[in-house]
């Protein structure tokens, strides 16, 4: 990517220099990524909104403070694609839900309020599974989002729109959410770069709730470096947020930018391989270790098997909570409202607006959720799946005990064709098989590209998983083995990526 003169596939930190300098202005490369959507779009569907006048706006001020002399930050005039997720003051937010069509948001979330503090420029919206509820972005009430790769296959989900934008070059930069692997899966399978931090490093606020004890926002990107530069762009305490944690921001730049692991111990999970797995997938990932091993990590196989119950424990968790958080869609505030009337009571006009608003997979975890929760079940069901999260915590804390970070495969497959698991929830739910346990721990999480399937000749994403509040340690084992491979194949991935 470095020394092209397409200002779309520049890197965030080729862009953000080249506009401090002067060279380019932020307002050329937001007409270059509005263009380019402008022209790719409409095959992937990226993009629930784009906000040309507002990314414009943002980019003259850029232009503006460069001009006075003021000093820039590290990622100004960088474009961005943000979640359809999160709170925009005077731009549609409908989390890929009809019963949030149109709705305009009256404030910023505390991530949108610090990305525009960046001087980050927001191109718009992106696609996503309702509500955040799936594996492949095809839940959406606007339709499914392809993969840049094969636009006929899945993008990943539930952040397929943003995994999509990266990869066809409509921005270089992204946010996701991760609740059961949202932000590394759709990375794993689109060769891009996709980091959930440590529960509460990022805040919540003004986040729309999907499970709130697993919902966690984080930074996706094409480089190891880019994801850095927007993780500490992002991050930090929010007073606004209760289960923002109290703490200093990891230094993920300076580990990016170090991209060493002579000497870090790299455990293995037995568990994260064997039957369901892609025989390349295995493949790739197995390359991987032997990379690790060249570059001087210690690696070794750790077997836990807690990790084989986080499934089942996630899909009792996540819907309990889910049915909690979306009560408040009940047409009596704001959003969708259908049957009003004035023959009908406010009960029937709720049931009429769920029923018109939510979408089958949205009912169906609520249905689960409610079910879990109800009397006489709670201990059964929700309680049981709480004490086998204590396990898994307890797993992950005595494995980093032994080692500093552990790999696995981010997916047990590459992408999936479109429509191929929409009667099948249970195989949909297999996609997230390993990256769940990190939610349910709260720990921290990367996928970063590996090389292709020789299957199909589709990306493979590479898992490192790290301690809670050790962040930097995925940085610093992710920016090696990203430089190893970038050495080893003479270019980046998504080089390889059939042109659009």
């Amino acid at each position: 990517m470095p020394g092209t003169t397409d200002l779309t596939k520049l890197t965030a930190a080729e862009t953000a220099a080249r506009i401090a300098s002067g060279e380019v202005t932020a307002v050329q490369v937001t007409e270059a990524h509005l263009d380019r959507i402008a022209a790719v779009d409409e095959k992937v569907h990226a993009f629930l909104h784009v906000d040309r006048e507002g990314a414009l706006a943002q980019a003259r001020a850029v232009d503006d403070k460069r001009a006075r002399g003021e000093e820039l930050g590290p990622l100004a005039g960088v474009p961005l694609a943000l979640k359809d997720i999160f709170t925009t003051k005077g731009v549609p937010t409908t989390v890929g839900s009809k019963i949030l069509e149109g709705w305009i948001p009256p404030y910023d979330a505390t991530l949108t309020q610090r990305l525009k503090a960046a001087d980050v420029v927001i191109l718009g919206k992106t696609n996503m599974d309702e509500f955040a509820m799936g594996s492949s972005t095809e839940n959406s009430a606007y339709g499914p989002t392809g993969n840049p790769w094969d636009l006929t296959r899945i993008p990943g989900g539930s952040g397929g729109g943003s995994s999509a934008a990266l990869a066809s070059y409509q921005a270089p930069l992204a946010i996701g959410t991760d609740t059961g692997g949202s932000i590394r899966q759709p990375a794993a399978v689109t060769g891009t770069v996709g980091v959930k931090p440590t529960y509460g490093a990022v805040s919540r606020y003004g986040m729309v709730a999907f499970s709130s004890s697993l919902d966690q926002g984080g930074p996706c990107a094409r480089t190891v470096l880019d994801a850095a530069l927007l993780h500490e762009a992002i991050a930090g305490h929010d007073p606004l947020d209760s289960t923002s944690i109290d703490a200093p921001v990891p230094s993920v730049v300076a580990a990016a930018r170090e991209g060493n692991v002579a000497g870090l111990r790299v455990g293995v999970v037995k568990e994260f391989s064997g039957e369901g797995y892609q025989a390349g997938v295995m493949q790739r990932f197995n390359e991987s270790v032997e990379l690790l091993r060249e570059l001087g990590a210690e690696v070794v196989e750790v077997s836990w098997p807690s990790f084989d119950r986080a499934l089942a424990a996630y899909y009792l968790i996540a819907p309990s909570e889910c049915s909690s958080n979306l009560a408040r869609f009940d047409a009596m505030r704001y959003g969708l409202r259908v049957g009003d009337d004035g023959t009908r009571s406010a009960e029937d006009v709720t049931a009429l607006t769920r029923e018109a608003g939510f979408g089958d997979e949205v009912k169906r975890r609520i249905m689960l959720g409610t079910y879990a929760l109800s009397s006489g079940y709670y201990d059964a069901y929700y309680g049981s799946a709480q004490k086998v999260r204590t396990l898994i915590t307890r797993d992950f804390e005595r494995a980093f005990a032994s080692v500093d970070v552990l790999i696995s495969p981010t997916t047990p497959t590459t992408a999936f064709p479109i429509g191929e698991r929409a009667d099948d929830p249970l195989a949909m739910y297999l996609a997230d098989l390993c990256t769940i346990p990190s939610n349910l721990a709260g720990n921290a999480a990367m996928s970063l590209p590996c090389g292709l399937a020789p299957e199909d000749g589709l990306p493979v994403g590479l898992q490192i998983i790290a301690p809670a509040l050790a962040d930097d340690r995925l940085y610093r084992v992710g920016a090696a083995v990203e430089a190893a491979f970038v050495d080893r194949w003479g270019h980046h991935l998504l080089e390889e990526a059939p042109a659009l």
